[in-house]
């Protein structure tokens, strides 16, 4: 049989074989699978000898798992939740992108000699982290609806929408910043003009999606729905995340990533969204691994030993540079150490934003090529250690802590929202139930108590939920309640009951643990998301238990035996 292009095919089967056989080996030697996804995408990619993947359908195909990847979190992460983190989101990321330019710059300007141009391509390539690997690293933990997911999710967001502003100004102002040639075009126009444009294009955009969008996308699910094949659905959910990304590429020059992420925000809307997450994530999936096995391709080893320091200098900025920034921002804006180190993880790595910027910038002339060599060592390395940074958050946070005597005092802070006002009712003081975690379960139980007339003090993370329960003349405390402190301020030690409505199962142990020392006599009701986890809990003698899908086993079972009057023999 004569084989005409099969480049599509022979991409697809040595990328997904090869990521398989590396991912599984990886695993099995105690490395996170991404490393083996890399690896693979090394052994395929130009710079090694052997089969060479066309690497330009390897880079269409790992694009369509970006907006796949960004369209599922726009499922889970709705405008209010970005409104709820934007008072670090906004003022940390346009500060930490600022400060890692900053870096980028002089070490290109004042270290490799580089001309204005190639320095700030360079330093604000640099400065913008992938969303990719920081949804895999908070996926891995679990993390992705927590407080501290969130805030690191809008953060990248809000990174995201300053990227896409830089690159539709970067071909006007090409010949400004000194472009040698490429595709630069000849500035003539006004900067605030273009700036207005370009902000007025992605506004006009968001506005579409907001006011159109989250009415006409869950209406179009909710017929396909009806129709009652599977299929169909799946389709419907495919299309509508990467033909709305490439209609807002198209028509407003907003990327691909931010047009499916904002597709998923208003498909939340839709009662049909938590199904449309699981039908799209196989895909997901699927063409994330893709997205890493296109860096490996783009890579060549070579650049480590031809130019190690600027590598390791390059890797300094990224991990260490722009985490310390994103710690201390948090840290200023008064959050604790533990969400100040999960943002600076999250940002400690570069991805697919920066190999657009910087591949722009090679384009039209205006950074050499050394430079996106180096942004591919630095994404490489950055994206291979990412999964180690995560892992060091809990140690390195128990570490400071037990060091730093400042630290200590900041996770105590003279905060008025971390104590309760003198103000505060008795009834509230003792006797009370405290539960920890004002998200939908925390909210669902806050509102049940206050029906049955059971006072309650909440313990939640987000200053901002806080202060609007605070508002409401509801007694809320704000902090980890991992931290002795804050749960004494919630006055644990005369309380009848602690409800910890958050499903971290490393959170649990510590909050059990912290509050059995102060009040050994105090209930403790816990929820989890997975069986393993009830098994955990159940063993380990850490309160009662409450699982979603054995709670709604014995519901059903309730209402069958009420129905038919008789006695249903419940199982496990």
């Amino acid at each position: 049989m004569e084989h005409h292009n099969i480049s599509l095919i022979t991409t697809l089967a040595s990328g997904f074989g090869l990521a398989l056989v590396f991912g599984f080996l990886a695993e099995k030697i105690k490395l996170p699978a991404l490393i083996g996804y890399l690896f693979a995408g090394i052994l395929i990619g130009p710079a090694t000898p052997g089969f060479v993947a066309d690497t330009n359908i390897a880079a269409q195909l790992s694009e369509i798992g970006v907006m796949l990847l960004m369209f599922g979190v726009g499922l889970h992460f709705s405008l209010a939740d970005l409104m709820s983190v934007k008072r670090i989101a906004l003022p940390g990321a346009i500060v930490q992108m600022s400060l890692a330019t900053l870096l980028g710059m002089a070490l290109a300007m004042w270290g490799w000699g580089w001309s204005f141009g190639a320095a700030l391509v360079f330093g604000v390539s640099l400065s913008c982290a992938s969303t990719v690997v920081l949804l895999k690293a908070l996926e891995a933990r679990k993390a992705v609806d927590s407080i501290n997911g969130r805030i690191a999710v809008g953060w990248l967001v809000v990174e995201d929408l300053v990227t896409v502003l830089v690159l539709v100004l970067l071909p006007p102002l090409a010949q400004l910043l000194g472009a040698t040639g490429g595709t630069g075009q000849a500035f003539t126009g006004n900067l605030w003009v273009e700036i207005g444009k370009t902000l007025l294009s992605v506004g006009a955009f968001i506005a579409l999606m907001l006011l159109v969008g989250r009415r006409v996308l869950p209406w179009i699910l909710l017929q396909v729905a009806r129709t009652g094949t599977r299929e169909l659905f799946t389709l419907a959910v495919i299309a509508a995340a990467i033909t709305i990304a490439w209609c807002a590429s198209e028509l407003f020059s907003v990327s691909f990533a931010l047009g499916a992420f904002f597709a998923g925000m208003v498909m939340r809307e839709s009662k049909f969204s938590h199904r449309a997450a699981e039908e799209s994530l196989p895909l997901r999936d699927a063409f994330s691994v893709l997205f890493f096995v296109s860096v490996g391709m783009l890579f060549n080893p070579m650049v480590l030993v031809e130019k190690p320091l600027e590598v390791l200098a390059v890797v300094a900025i990224i991990i260490v540079g722009k985490g310390v920034a994103a710690a201390v921002l948090a840290l200023i804006l008064r959050y604790p150490l533990n969400t100040a180190l999960t943002v600076a993880a999250g940002l400690a790595q570069i991805g697919e934003f920066s190999f657009i910027l910087g591949g722009l910038g090679v384009s039209l002339g205006v950074l050499p090529q050394e430079g996106m060599n180096l942004l591919l060592a630095g994404a490489l390395i950055s994206i291979a250690l990412n999964p180690f940074v995560f892992k060091a958050i809990e140690p390195a946070s128990a570490w400071v802590l037990k060091h730093s005597s400042l630290a200590r005092a900041h996770e105590r802070s003279d905060d008025v929202l971390a104590v309760l006002p003198d103000t505060t009712a008795d009834k509230y003081l003792s006797g009370q139930v405290i539960v920890v975690g004002f998200g939908r379960v925390g909210k669902w139980l806050a509102e049940s108590l206050d029906a049955q007339g059971i006072a309650y003090v909440v313990v939640e993370e987000d200053r901002d939920r806080v202060e609007e329960l605070r508002a409401q003349g509801k007694a809320a405390v704000f902090g980890n309640a991992t931290q002795s402190d804050v749960l004494i301020q919630a006055h644990i030690a005369t309380a009848s009951m602690l409800v910890v409505a958050t499903p971290d199962l490393i959170n649990i142990s510590q909050m059990v643990d912290t509050a059995r020392r102060i009040n050994p006599a105090v209930e403790i009701v816990l929820r989890t998301h997975s069986q393993d986890e009830v098994d955990f809990l159940r063993r380990e003698k850490m309160g009662e238990v409450f699982f979603g899908e054995e709670e709604l086993a014995k519901n059903i079972l309730d209402h069958i035996r009420k129905r038919f009057d008789t006695p249903v023999m419940a199982h496990g």
